[in-house]
């Protein structure tokens, strides 16, 4: 089984954090991607210190399929320099991690 992963992505608005949600869902990067609205973002950015409203994308994919999410992300979003921060899952629910694997295996 591939080591299931979470990737975090933050986004500057619905539209962005939809589209980007579809399309890694839609090729079967993610098996599943939460958009968590409602975020406040701090963070020092060119030298000052910006804070702006985000929307959190919490995607299920595997480590193997790493490199194709951070790539997507990169062509569908906005900003300059996106979060996109994996996190390995080291247990869960087994029926849940197996779904993971099964929906984004190629």
């Amino acid at each position: 089984m591939q080591q299931p992963i979470l990737v975090l992505n933050t986004c500057p608005n619905q539209e962005t954090a939809q589209q980007i949600a579809e399309h890694l869902v839609q090729h079967r990067l993610a098996a599943c991607v939460n958009i968590v609205p409602g975020l406040l973002s701090v963070y020092h950015w060119q030298g000052k210190v910006e804070t702006d409203k985000e929307l959190l994308l919490i995607i299920k994919t595997q480590a193997g399929r790493y490199t194709e999410v951070e790539t997507a992300i990169r062509q569908l979003h906005p900003y300059e320099l996106p979060e996109v921060v994996a996190v390995p899952i080291d247990q869960g629910l087994p029926d849940y991690l197996d779904w993971i694997n099964q929906t984004v295996s190629k």
